[in-house]
């Protein structure tokens, strides 16, 4: 399996390395053919994974690419080079989709194969729109089988890193449903281990599994289904009750995300077998070559969606999971009340990450602790961290954040004179909580900070104290939503340095006490019209095309 962290970047092409003994030619859009020599450490998909892909057919079709040929000498030598194949990630599609080109030799592009931060080796790469037609032209079937095969090879591998893991807790929890699906997930392996040893599909084999159809996918279904209802149920909770559920339900969550991935691989193995038997006799019967293409068109396509499904969940279950764990001793602690099974194990937030990490790793998105921005209107000496511990699990994997506060929040300007003494007290005690010291046990009730961060596609506001010890929000709006910024020289008759906000929905009120760096202030106000500017442009940009459509 090829490594996350493996990659291909562009050489610059001052210096092209002289003998370059690794080729990648991608036969379909992130799927490439290693031919030569395998850098140490890159992990590449067996081509044997399935019997019906003909490797010599490969190889030969590889030999007639003129580039192809001029590295390998022959069809012959072809044959001999190919290696496996190997995922060509998001990175290297990036760069070639946006116009980068990759330094020349011989025809092809040379890049550096990257591999946790260090080169592994120098590659020659072939792009999918150099081969694609000679490809289709040469081996055709061979090619549509390519990305099945490479999915079956991704979703065993994660089977056997994670089930390793998982199995006795998963038994604990459900031990029946587990065991049916345990029984026919061994069936089809068994069957497909058959299948490679005998290098075709004999008739006993096929009988064996042949009835294992309708159980397959009625298996697959379920627990789609239940992915999904999960899935939906977090859509339509409120905030308030979104952790609620996913503390209550997090045992089922893991079990039928694992049950899925485990009947998604018995059915891919399926149509595997299926698909092999299809093509071998399509050379007598025309029917068997249309089946054959069938499986090759939608399997994947139906393999991929459930992946989709099964990443919006688990990323959605891991994000609270991991808010949870920042709050105070709530880590290490039974997540669910009630436990109807007494054999099931009493799981903790701790235990539920370790469970998940390795879907984790292949499925979700990395979220980086974000630094503490230029723009901080915070009280001297408060540490943030903690704060940005939280933060970052309501965060997405690209997106930036650009300023913090902890302003007193209010929905409307006083003017009268009692009350605007009363906000004037309101306001400085919302910063005098943070330094206990010299915080009155008499302005207690009146404290009240909010916690606003500002990322380069939303606000998102919560309260200080609350935000710490159960890791909730108050509210987040996209910037698209702001209709308008006011800054602190903008506002006169305040009794407080404020910046306001006017969303579609409300009026908000940022006040700060008379200690804030007025400047940081300044800066904060600056920094939202600003962003609101760049978040409101492309959408004025598609907005003119339209209209002069």
């Amino acid at each position: 399996m090829s490594d996350a962290s493996t990659d291909m970047v562009v050489d610059d092409g001052s210096s092209l390395v002289e003998e370059v003994s690794t080729t990648l030619v991608e036969v379909t859009p992130g799927v490439a053919v290693v031919l030569g020599d395998v850098p140490d450490g890159v992990d590449l998909f067996e081509l044997d994974q399935l019997p019906s892909f003909d490797k010599e057919q490969l190889a030969e079709a590889l030999g007639t690419i003129g580039n192809v040929g001029t590295m390998v000498g022959n069809a012959a030598e072809a044959i001999s080079s190919v290696q496996g194949l190997y995922r060509v990630n998001d990175a290297t599609l990036a760069l070639l989709k946006s116009g980068g080109e990759l330094a020349a030799k011989d025809g092809a592009k040379i890049g550096a194969i990257l591999k946790n931060g260090k080169i592994a080796g120098q590659a020659r790469f072939i792009p999918a729109s150099v081969t694609a037609a000679t490809m289709a032209a040469a081996i055709g079937p061979a090619v549509a089988m390519l990305a099945l095969q490479m999915q079956l090879g991704e979703i065993s591998s994660l089977v056997r890193t994670n089930i390793a893991l998982t199995t006795k807790t998963l038994k604990a929890i459900r031990n029946e449903q587990w065991s049916d699906l345990e029984a026919l997930v061994e069936t089809v392996s068994d069957a497909l281990e058959d299948v490679r040893e005998a290098g075709s599909v004999p008739d006993s084999t096929w009988e064996s599994i042949a009835p294992n159809a309708s159980p397959l996918r009625s298996q697959m279904k379920l627990y789609r289904n239940n992915v999904m209802d999960h899935v939906r149920t977090l859509e339509k909770h409120s905030s308030d009750s979104h952790r609620e559920y996913l503390e209550q339900n997090a045992e089922a969550i893991i079990f039928d995300s694992y049950a899925l991935l485990s009947s998604l691989k018995a059915y891919g193995e399926y149509q595997g077998i299926r698909a092999a038997l299809a093509r071998k006799r399509s050379d007598s019967d025309p029917a068997e070559r249309q089946i054959y293409d069938r499986i090759c068109r939608t399997v994947p396509d139906e393999i991929q969606n459930i992946r989709e499904e099964m990443s919006r969940l688990i990323d959605e279950l891991v994000r609270q999971l991991r808010i949870i764990a920042e709050l105070p001793g709530r880590a290490n602690l039974p997540l669910t009340k009630k436990r109807k099974d007494t054999k099931s194990a009493q799981l903790t937030c701790t235990r539920l990450l370790e469970l998940l990490e390795p879907l984790v790793k292949e499925m979700c998105s990395e979220i980086a602790l974000p630094a503490v921005p230029n723009v901080s209107c915070v009280p001297e000496g408060l540490d943030l961290q903690p704060y940005l511990n939280i933060l970052r699990w309501y965060m997405e994997a690209d997106e930036k954040l650009l300023a913090v506060a902890f302003p007193f929040e209010a929905d409307v300007l006083s003017s009268s004179k009692p009350m605007r003494s009363l906000l004037e007290q309101r306001i400085e005690a919302s910063w005098a909580v943070f330094s206990p010291n010299r915080f009155k046990a008499s302005m207690q009730k009146l404290a009240s900070s909010a916690f606003v961060a500002v990322t380069d596609r939303r606000v998102v506001v919560a309260d200080s104290r609350t935000f710490l010890r159960q890791g909730e929000l108050d509210n987040r709006f996209s910037l698209l939503d702001v209709r308008h910024v006011r800054s602190r020289d903008k506002q006169e008759g305040t009794v407080r340095p404020t910046v306001s906000v006017t969303t579609d929905r409300t009026d908000i009120h940022w006040m700060f006490p008379a200690a804030a760096d007025e400047a940081q202030i300044d800066a904060l106000g600056e920094l939202l019209k600003d962003a609101v500017r760049a978040a409101n442009e492309p959408v004025a940009e598609l907005e003119s095309l339209i209209g002069k459509e």
